[in-house]
C-alpha cells in the first residue's frame, strides 16, 4: 500500500481477529441478473419492499462470508429476507455490476483492487454515514487506503496477508521466506494460491521489486524466475488449501490469513513465516453499487455487522484480521495468538493495486506458462 502500514501495524498489533473463510452455508441464493452464479441454494421471488422500507437485501460476495446465524439474526430481528448471491472471482463481479450497471445488487463486498475499479466507473454509492451511527467502530489502520482514501464508498470488512505455513517434520530446511521455496528439497512438496498477481509477486519479491511494477522486462524476467520454481509446487487451488497441508499431501504453502488461522487451529505445530522479502497486505470492503434496488436494507446491514459482538461473531468465523476496533474485546483468546501479525515484526507490506493493461498481460502470460509447467 502507498501507506507504510507496516509500521502502523507493529505498533497497533494489527487487530487480533479474524474469523475462518469457513464452511458453513449461507442464506438462500438467487442472482438478481439471472444468470449462473456459484449459488449454495435455489431462492424465492426478489422482494420489491413495502411502505416500511425493503424486505430483501441482495447480498452479492464470495461464498461463506457470514456465519448462517448470523444472516438468521439479521432476518429475524428486521425482517428482511437476505438473498445471498455468489461469485468466484473479484473480475466476475465487476463484470455483473457492469452489466447491471450499478443495480440488481444491494450490498457488494470484494477486494481492494477491484473495488478502486468500480468506484472509477461510477458503479458504488458514496455513503450516508448518518445511516451508520456505528461506524466509528472501524480500526483505522484500515481506512484511508488508495482503493478509498477519503474513506466515501467502502466500510473494511476483514483483510489479511499473504503467508508461507509449513509442517516442519514434513521438510528438510527452516523456511524464512519466499527464496526458501525454490530450495531443490521441496521438489513436489508445495502447495500455492491461484491469485497469479499474488503468486508472480514472491519471484518479483525475491528480485527485489515491488508487487506493483510497471516494468514489462522486471516482470519477464519474474516469470523466467518462476519457472524455475515450477518444479516445486505440486498443487494450485484457492479452496481448502489447508486441509492438503493438514493432510500431509503437501509439505508447506502459501496461504490466505483465513487459510492460515484454520490450518493453525487443526495443527498448532505448523509453523508460520512472514516472508523476510515482504509480505502483500490487502483488504475486503463492503459497498453499496451506485443503482442498488434495497440500499436502505444494505445500511441496515451494514450497521448490524458493526455492532462489536456481532462482528467478533463474524470474523471468529471468517479467519482474516478483525476490521472492528470495538469487536477485540469480544474475541476470544483462544484466535488472538495467531490470528494477527506478531508482535515483533518489522517487515515491509504492500498492496497490490491495479497497474496497466501493458503489465497485466505480461502477468498473465507468465502465469499461463509457470501453470504449464507444473502441470496444473
Amino acid at each position: 500500500m502507498r501507506k507504510v502500514l507496516a509500521s502502523i501495524l507493529a505498533l497497533a498489533l494489527l487487530v487480533a481477529s479474524l474469523a475462518a473463510c469457513g464452511n458453513g452455508e449461507t442464506g438462500s441464493t438467487t442472482d438478481p441478473s439471472g444468470a449462473a452464479d456459484n449459488t449454495s441454494a435455489s431462492a424465492d421471488e426478489t422482494s420489491t419492499g413495502d411502505a416500511e422500507g425493503s424486505t430483501e437485501l441482495v447480498l452479492y460476495t464470495w461464498e461463506s462470508m457470514f456465519p448462517q446465524e448470523v444472516l438468521d439474526a439479521f432476518e429475524a430481528d428486521t425482517g428482511i429476507r437476505v438473498n445471498y448471491v455468489n461469485f468466484d472471482t473479484d473480475e466476475t463481479m465487476l463484470a455483473k455490476l457492469e452489466a447491471a450497471e450499478g443495480g440488481d445488487y444491494d450490498l457488494v463486498i470484494a477486494d481492494d483492487y477491484i473495488i478502486e475499479t468500480a468506484i472509477a466507473e461510477g458503479l458504488v454509492t458514496e455513503l450516508d454515514k448518518t445511516q451508520l451511527p456505528s461506524i466509528g467502530n472501524v480500526n483505522p489502520i484500515y481506512q484511508g487506503q488508495f482503493f478509498d482514501p477519503e474513506d466515501k464508498y467502502t466500510v473494511p470488512y476483514g483483510a489479511g496477508v499473504q503467508t508461507i505455513v509449513y509442517d516442519p517434520n514434513a521438510v528438510d530446511i527452516e523456511i524464512t521466506g519466499y527464496a526458501d521455496l525454490w530450495d531443490p528439497s521441496l521438489a513436489s512438496n508445495i502447495g500455492i494460491t491461484s491469485n497469479f498477481r499474488v503468486m508472480n509477486g514472491m519471484a518479483l519479491k525475491v528480485m527485489g521489486e515491488s508487487y506493483n511494477t510497471e516494468d514489462v522486462a522486471v516482470i519477464e524476467e519474474a516469470g523466467k524466475k518462476m519457472l524455475e520454481l515450477a518444479p516445486n509446487i505440486r498443487l494450485i487451488k484457492d479452496d481448502n488449501i489447508q486441509d492438503d497441508l493438514i493432510s500431509g499431501e503437501i509439505g508447506a504453502a502459501v496461504m490466505y490469513t483465513s487459510q492460515v488461522t484454520m490450518a493453525m487451529l487443526a495443527n498448532p505445530e505448523l509453523k508460520v513465516v512472514y516472508p523476510t522479502e515482504g509480505i502483500g497486505f490487502g483488504i475486503m470492503g463492503m459497498f453499496i453499487p451506485s443503482n442498488a434496488p434495497h440500499s436502505d436494507a444494505a445500511y441496515k446491514f451494514i450497521e448490524y455487522i458493526l455492532d462489536p459482538e456481532t462482528a467478533a461473531q463474524c470474523f471468529e468465523y471468517l479467519g482474516y484480521y478483525c476490521t472492528n476496533s470495538a469487536a477485540e474485546a469480544y474475541i476470544n483468546e483462544e484466535y488472538k495468538s495467531f490470528l494477527t501479525l506478531p508482535e515483533d515484526f518489522t517487515g515491509d507490506t504492500e498492496m497490490i493495486q491495479n497497474i496497466s493493461a501493458e503489465a497485466e498481460e505480461a502477468h498473465t502470460k507468465i502465469w499461463t506458462e509457470f501453470q504449464a509447467a507444473t502441470g496444473n
